[in-house]
């Protein structure tokens, strides 16, 4: 019996190939071919050792084709292969890395959300560095079928040894049964949020919220996990309201045009006469249910100016978010759908407004002849840090603020 996982060939990097075969008699065989043989030969074929060791395996032939592979990689693929073979529930888990132990919020900002295919560990490992709101760690479209159960362990290795740098950790599942099994490997390794795509149902988003429950209660879990159900057809557009309403999980839903066009049986074009009413309707629907609306990518890397344009059409329209193929994208869409100035100047004064009413013990809030609720003060704050950290604001604005006043 011979099983194979992973990538190896011109242009492959931070990946390995594994090629297993169990055999007769005694001892583990493995051939390792690897550019840093010298440096790293003996902790690659100490690893692989233990994986085999892990699951038993006492009798093998392994021959591993390195293009760099990180432990977590190199595990991923020995498991993969191994389970292949052998029928074993039991998964090889790397240490979970404390920078990864982060949390989100129901409401914080999604701008940005970078989808990496689920199978290419390359494109992961500096993920962080390019600044998305959130990481998408994709399972369903970007990974052939004959690939996604190695691309589920990849995955579960990943959401445990790459540091993601805060950005909201996202894995998008397959649809129907084969989602719930995704769920099954990685909501126990610190997801925030799942995609659900091709939402057509408020049932589906219903489905895939009480087997999360359920494996958070069986995990021990005590953050919550949220939902962004992606609408791609016209039977799920019709239905989004109630998709955005199914569970209080859902903070935000996004609208997939390339699979919507394809389902009314015309062409996307950029200037997106064909899907105006379909992002307005989302756009409405999540706003009346309390969820952000995200918009679809733009699928041309190379026009950013295009893409610019894009963003700002999409922002005026009441989108908070958009969703990203290349890191190139990411610094447009923030800046893009970050509060420009006047909104800053807002934003500063409804602040300083709270700030200056509890100082006073006041326990109403005014700006000028307006009234200010909680809500508008969190959403101005928001407005505040995401500056400060765009550096569009100094850290010490409101002692600036408090040292005008006083001149």
């Amino acid at each position: 019996m011979i099983a194979t996982s992973g990538n190896a060939g011109p242009g492959i990097r931070s990946d390995c190939e594994i090629i297993l075969e169990l055999k007769s008699g005694t001892g583990i065989d493995i051939d390792l071919t690897s550019r840093v043989k010298t440096l790293y030969g003996k902790s690659i074929i100490k690893l692989s050792e233990e994986v085999l060791s892990f699951y038993k395996i006492k009798n093998a032939k392994v021959r591993i084709n390195d293009s760099g592979a990180l432990p977590f990689v190199i595990a991923a693929r020995m498991e993969a292969a191994i389970k292949k073979l052998v029928n074993n529930d039991l998964g090889f888990l790397p240490e979970h890395i404390k920078e990864n132990r982060y949390t989100t919020s129901v409401d914080r900002f999604r701008f940005s959300r970078l989808y990496l295919p689920g199978n290419t560990p390359g494109l992961m490992l500096n993920a962080g560095l390019h600044s998305a709101s959130g990481i998408i760690l994709d399972l369903e479209d970007s990974v052939a079928p004959e690939r996604k159960d190695e691309a589920r362990i990849l995955v579960r290795n990943a959401l445990r040894q790459v540091n993601f740098l805060g950005a909201e950790r996202m894995v998008r599942i397959n649809r129907g049964a084969m989602g719930l099994k995704d769920l099954q490997s990685v909501i126990p390794h610190n997801v925030n949020l799942v995609l659900i795509p091709k939402c057509e149902t408020p049932g589906e988003v219903i489905n895939v919220d009480r087997e999360i429950s359920s494996i958070i209660k069986r995990a021990g879990i005590k953050n919550p996990v949220f939902l962004m159900p992606i609408i791609e057809s016209a039977l799920g557009l019709e239905n989004s309201f109630s998709i955005a309403k199914a569970s209080k999980n859902v903070v935000a839903m996004a609208i997939g045009l390339e699979d919507f066009t394809a389902d009314l049986g015309v062409s996307r074009t950029k200037e997106g006469k064909e899907s105006l009413y379909a992002r307005s309707r989302l756009i409405i629907a999540a706003k009346a249910a309390g969820k952000q609306p995200i918009d679809s990518v733009f699928s041309d890397v190379g026009d950013m100016e295009g893409l610019r344009q894009n963003v700002l059409n999409s922002k005026a329209m009441g989108f908070e978010g958009m969703g990203c193929i290349h890191p190139r994208q990411i610094a447009v869409i923030n800046q893009g759908f970050a509060p420009d100035e006047a909104e800053i100047e807002k934003s500063k004064k409804i602040v300083s407004a709270f700030k200056e009413a509890r100082q006073k013990g006041l326990g109403v809030v005014a700006l000028g002849s307006k009234m200010i609720d909680l809500p508008v003060v969190t959403r101005a704050q928001k407005n505040i840090d995401l500056a400060i950290r765009l550096g569009k604001l100094s850290k010490n604005w409101i002692k600036e603020i408090s040292s005008q006043e006083g001149k």
